[in-house]
């Protein structure tokens, strides 16, 4: 898994690609929120369009971080789930959970 952090009007958009599998995953994945938390971020939009696969491990460290983010009183968001992650999240219920966006400005600006 690679991440690719930027920023846009004060939210931290990650761009996630390869699996997010767990394992190192897990602690480069925290660490960014860590890093962007102590810099005065709270809010993130997780940009999931080039991964390819997410396993339960994967499911857990997306979890994982948005408790985190909801604890310091932010919101975690995705953007670009792909159909196959969708049904993952369906199945496991999680899409009751996270808020998913296609477009980027919309979910930008749904942090409002």
């Amino acid at each position: 898994m690679k991440i690719k952090e930027r920023r846009r009007d004060g939210i931290a958009i990650l761009d996630i690609s390869g699996n997010l599998m767990g394992g190192p995953d897990a602690e480069a994945f925290n660490e960014v929120l860590r890093t962007c938390m102590h810099e005065g971020v709270t809010n993130f939009l997780i940009n999931m369009e080039k991964v390819k696969w997410v396993n339960s491990t994967g499911l857990g460290i997306l979890i994982s971080g948005y408790t985190t983010v909801n604890r310091a009183g932010g919101e975690l968001k995705l953007l670009n789930v792909t159909d196959r992650i969708e049904s993952i999240f369906i199945v496991s219920r999680l899409a009751t959970v996270f808020q998913s966006f296609t477009d980027e400005e919309e979910a930008v600006r749904s942090f409002a």
